[in-house]
């Protein structure tokens, strides 16, 4: 009788706390929403490098490649391998969904080290990399869990919920847990590496502004390439294991 209580007790507390907020934000104001404009604005940044760099490689493809060409095949290759390594034979459809997911996370890692965000004033807050706000890991994340479901329903059809049950029926509330916390792991994973590596730089700069900073810079570099690959590792791994339907 009390169990009805306790879970609109529940979604009430999950409520309050989404509208904590740590800092101060700017946001726009559209209609009745109020729209987190940071995350926007650099977002839009790094997907307009994004497309830039893609119009630029195959506006002129030639037939002995040059450097710029060279680059980018490199890097469709990297993510096709990396796709089939960790889905199969089958991993044709997912290379665009998989790409997508890191060379957005790595624009946008490297975005926070690289272009100085800190130089534009807003009237509230200041702009970062868009993976260092936890709505945008949230929103990478997502997508991923609707395409692990969608893979396994596409493949097996209904047949697919038969792996909660597997190896024994007493694993299905652990088995069902588990698909909830794949996207939670995800997004806070990258979102806390992210604002750890961009929160070391800054309390380094003010300490020892000289000298200490830089190795520190080159190093956030190499972990926020590492984050990127995780992920989209990670998303492309539980793709191919809801369609091999094996844990």
């Amino acid at each position: 009788m009390n169990v009805l209580p306790c879970s609109i007790n529940t979604l009430k507390g999950l409520y309050d706390i989404s509208g904590v907020e740590v800092g101060q934000h700017f946001y726009w104001q559209i209609g009745g929403f109020q729209v987190h404009a940071q995350v926007l604005i650099t977002s839009w940044v790094v997907i307009a490098i994004l497309l830039g760099s893609a119009t630029i490689a195959v506006r002129n493809p030639q037939t002995i490649p040059t450097a710029g060409q060279n680059f980018f095949e490199y890097v469709l290759e990297f993510i096709r391998d990396l796709s089939k390594t960790q889905i199969g034979e089958e991993y044709g459809p997912w290379v665009p969904f998989i790409g997508t997911m890191f060379l957005f996370i790595f624009v946008s890692n490297w975005s926070g080290a690289l272009l100085p965000w800190k130089i534009i004033e807003l009237p509230h807050g200041e702009l970062a990399a868009p993976t260092n706000d936890i709505n945008t890991t949230v929103a990478l994340a997502l997508p991923t869990s609707v395409a692990y479901f969608y893979a396994g329903l596409s493949k097996k059809g209904l047949g697919y919920f038969a792996k909660y049950i597997q190896p024994t029926p007493i694993l299905l509330p652990i088995n069902i847990l588990e698909d909830f916390t794949k996207p939670l792991s995800l997004s806070f994973r990258l979102f806390g590496n992210i604002l750890a590596d961009e929160l070391v730089v800054v309390v380094l700069v003010s300490l020892v502004p000289s000298v200490v900073p830089i190795p520190v810079m080159f190093l956030g570099l190499f972990t926020s390439g590492i984050q990127a690959l995780i992920f989209a590792t990670l998303a492309a791994a539980y793709i191919g294991e809801s369609m091999e339907g094996h844990h």
